[in-house]
């Protein structure tokens, strides 16, 4: 069967059932591919409860923005489909039937593995009960030097309203016993300015026979020493017991901003409102009596379906704080990045790029570059003027330090900073105001419109007249995440690519109505129309000559009409190799529909962040990076940048080295079944590992 090219983005390809999966469904698959690592024991104890610690900070996200989504909707009366066919009620309701088993074997994963195998290691997380007297003495003081000043105990009764309960708080609720009023209920919240993990002084630790002296550590649970001191909160009552519960809230911001005079004052009001959205999950110890849980729902205006019940402590986000203790034998081996050959020895980096595009992979290869670039580029006489995009910087960022640095050298300095990235609306607001004042021209980005595209553009003045010299990148200006995210750069100054770059600044800090580009596929522009026509190629190719194969990584895919342009491709012949991380729409292995299609995705110690697009062209490869992945979103209101690889030698790198190696893991690698599920591949000869350092830089 074959489809007309004008009718793909509306024609079903199949029974809706049968030609995506759902988005939602979707996600929660990936999580339980981090659950998985967390569950491995190829991986090293600590990163285990690392990834456990990911798995419930990721679900936290999944309930604060797309869970509140599906109930928007649904308070809305929208009863539109998604496209596998479920309205907005039934996706919730498939959504809780997914993540009640699920959470249930994390809480079967962290007591019956996790915590077992720290303490044979000499971690010990104890529960108060189990504390000797020595150790409960120590913690009975440290409960009232440091705890007992911090917490404010809340009643509620006909006289005191019911507490508010911030987004992602821990509290108890504590059940009194007063000889006069009778039951009553107090609300204490588990202070945040305080450890979640209490730590015990190291000589009061056990410690296994043969384990050296001073390698043990133990920890408390915070709610559990506040539990245990609640009589010195409620002097002259009975405390009758407490419970623990934990609520998340919609955190998704929605800004009107041709509504907003000041777009800063309005997302930072945003932010703060941001605690006060509606619940959507209730999270409490399966100890809770059914009076006090339904106390809560009916206070807190939720339905019974939004309480998950669980065993042991919650808010396991809080386990990442085990990362700091000093066990290497208990953690992967540290990965020291290395410099490319280009930019070793000392080379001047200006020098470097005019001999030839600089393709950077992170981690496996140093951030420093990228530093340096912005750094050489505030320091050198020659430079006039640096522009830069930024999305995700972090807190300490030596980029907008760099940035700084160039406007107080007399540069002219612009940087694009996008206030609505999400969860990071804080951050930049900060880093904006300090740019402000240090005299750097702070653009806010486009109305409805998120700027996410990676680009640094510095403007030199040379002997020959003014050069050009770009980064353009898949991940953020962030030294921190550029450890442990997987993401690609190319330093150039090749005309026609930084001519684009000078004219995207343009669109982005003036009136430009740019539609056209040299090299770049931007969005929401030219990037959907470009890939849906090189799909087509291939397409063609296929028909003409038998060899159409395309090979795209990204991080997710849902966007319906992009999906269809590869059940499309698959139909016609081409092969189709896809590697998607998290989210993915596509069912893969459809007779009629996919079968020339396969979708794996890798998940391990780094966080596979780059976008690749490659594209045989009929043994004359075109390659392309960016920043963007197949979602609606950032394919038409988000700026996104998609750049090329020209230099033959880069573009074999990444098709070679890179891709080939994704496609033969079979350590990490899981594949998606036409189902929905996941199958783990296993090594049945050589070991294939595609985040082994050596396979991905090799003599680079």
């Amino acid at each position: 069967m074959t489809i007309d090219e004008q009718q793909v983005d509306t024609v079903t390809l199949a029974p809706v059932e049968r030609s995506y999966l759902n988005r939602e469904l979707s996600w929660i698959a990936f999580n339980r591919r981090v659950l998985e690592e967390a569950r491995d024991p190829r991986n090293p104890l600590l990163e285990r409860v690392k990834f456990l610690a990911i798995f419930a900070s990721n679900l936290d996200e999944f309930f604060m923005i797309r869970v509140s989504g599906i109930k928007q909707q649904i308070s809305a009366g929208v009863r539109k489909q998604s496209p596998d066919g479920l309205t907005p009620t039934e996706q919730l309701m498939a959504i809780r039937r997914e993540l009640l088993p699920l959470l249930e074997e994390e809480r079967q994963l962290l007591l019956q593995d996790l915590l077992p195998n720290l303490r044979a290691h000499g971690i010990y997380i104890y529960d108060y009960s189990e504390l000797n007297p020595g150790q409960r003495e120590w913690v009975d003081t440290y409960f009232h030097r440091h705890v007992f000043p911090v917490l404010t105990p809340l009643a509620f009764d006909s006289s005191r309203p019911f507490p508010f309960i911030s987004n992602l708080s821990l509290n108890l609720a504590v059940v009194i016993q007063d000889r006069e009023k009778g039951e009553l209920f107090a609300r204490v919240k588990v202070p945040e300015v305080l450890p979640r993990l209490v730590q015990l002084p190291a000589e009061l630790c056990e410690a296994p026979g043969d384990m050296p002296a001073g390698r043990q550590a133990c920890f408390i649970w915070l709610e559990q020493v506040i539990a245990a001191h609640l009589n010195a909160l409620f002097p002259g009552v009975v405390v009758r017991a407490s419970y623990p519960f934990r609520v998340i809230r919609n955190a998704d911001m929605e800004i009107e901003e041709d509504e907003a005079d000041d777009l800063l004052a309005t997302i930072e009001q945003g932010v703060r409102r941001r605690r006060f959205g509606e619940v959507v999950r209730l999270k409490v110890d399966h100890s809770m009596p059914e009076r006090i849980v339904q106390l809560l729902v009916t206070n807190l205006k939720i339905s019974p379906t939004d309480v998950y019940t669980v065993r042991g402590p919650l808010g396991l986000a809080d386990l990442m704080s085990l990362l700091r203790l000093d066990r290497p034998d208990l953690k992967d081996a540290p990965h020291v990045p290395v410099l490319p050959h280009a930019l070793r020895d000392d080379a001047d980096i200006f020098e470097a790029i005019q001999h030839g595009d600089i393709l950077l992979h992170h981690p496996y290869h140093s951030f420093s570059p990228i530093i340096d670039f912005i750094q050489a580029a505030a320091d050198d006489p020659d430079v006039l003027a640096i522009k830069q995009t930024l999305y995700r910087v972090g807190s300490n960022s030596p980029i907008v330090k760099a940035l700084m640095h160039a406007r107080e050298q007399g540069k002219q300095v612009t940087a694009v900073v996008e206030l609505k990235a999400r969860f990071d609306e804080e951050n930049n607001i900060i880093w904006a105001r300090q740019m402000e004042r240090a005299g750097v021209h702070v653009v806010y980005g486009l109305l409805g419109l998120k700027v996410h595209a990676k680009l640094a553009l510095v403007v030199r003045k040379e002997q020959d007249g003014i050069r050009c010299y770009a980064h353009l990148g898949t991940g953020n200006y962030n030294a921190t995440t550029a450890r442990i995210y997987t993401d690609l750069g190319m330093l150039t100054c090749r005309p026609e690519v930084t001519a684009d770059v000078v004219d995207l600044f343009n669109y982005l800090t003036a009136y430009s109505r740019q539609d056209t580009y040299r090299k770049l596929l931007v969005a929401p522009v030219t990037l959907r129309a470009n890939l849906k026509r090189l799909i087509k190629r291939e397409i063609e190719r296929q028909r003409a000559f038998g060899d159409g194969r395309l090979i795209f990584k990204m991080n997710a895919l849902v966007d319906t009409a992009m999906i269809n342009a590869l059940y499309r491709a698959s139909q016609a012949g081409v092969k189709v190799d896809l590697i998607v991380r998290g989210m993915c729409s596509l069912r893969p292995g459809v007779p009629g529909l996919s079968e020339n299609i396969s979708v794996r995705s890798i998940v391990g110690p780094f966080l596979e962040h780059h976008r690749i697009y490659y594209f045989h062209n009929g043994g004359q490869p075109e390659v392309y990076l960016g920043s963007a992945d197949l979602m609606e979103r950032n394919l038409d209101r988000r700026v996104e940048a998609v750049f090329p690889v020209e230099d033959p030698a880069l573009m074999r790198y990444v098709h070679d080295t890179l891709l080939q190696t994704y496609l033969a893991d079979n350590y990490r690698a899981r594949v998606l079944n036409p189902d929905g599920t996941y199958t783990r591949l296993t090594p049945t000869s050589e070991l294939v590992d595609s985040q082994d350092p050596a396979r991905m830089v090799g003599d680079r």
